[in-house]
């Protein structure tokens, strides 16, 4: 199972990856946005397939105060755009992508932030720091994403555990 992470940017679109077990993000590259974003969805797709992707985690940009602004919309017209682009490979068959990936909206406010202090913090350049923002954003997105997933699956783990040992008894 592997997880992929998208961090919409103006300019670039970060991605992130998880390992197999879903428990650590990393950076998977960077698509230059070509105009009012189209070409990048191709792109996105390629990752699905080759990647074989199960999850597809997508920055929701709101404000800090939890309001919706004109970015968090776009990004929610480009999730759309890209579930209607999947449902279409998964009917073509000729196409790689065979099962449709789940696609999930996740909070993104402050990762450039964290991204751009834990570049500073590894010693990255404050002038290569463009180059590999998004991909860091494209992390902390998607190592947020994985974290909550995964101490949902433990905390369902550990109720079942204790079911279980209650009616051993």
């Amino acid at each position: 199972m592997v997880w992929l992470g998208v961090d919409l940017g103006n300019a670039r679109i970060g991605t992130a990856l998880s390992d197999p077990q879903c428990r650590m993000a990393y950076p998977a590259g960077n698509i230059e946005v070509r105009g009012n974003y189209g070409l990048e969805y191709d792109e996105i797709l390629n990752i699905i397939e080759d990647e074989h992707v199960d999850h597809v985690v997508v920055g929701l940009p709101l404000q800090l105060n939890g309001a919706e602004g004109a970015s968090a919309h776009k990004a929610r017209a480009w999730t759309q755009e890209l579930i209607h682009r999947l449902v279409q490979e998964v009917n073509d068959p000729l196409s790689g992508i065979t099962v449709m990936p789940d696609v999930t909206l996740s909070d993104e406010r402050l990762t450039t932030v964290d991204a751009h202090r834990r570049l500073r913090d590894a010693q990255v350049s404050s002038r290569n720091h463009r180059a590999v923002v998004d991909q860091q954003s494209a992390v902390e997105i998607l190592q947020s994403a994985l974290d909550a997933a995964n101490h949902s699956r433990n905390v369902s783990s550990s109720n079942s555990d204790e079911q279980t040992k209650g009616a051993n008894q």
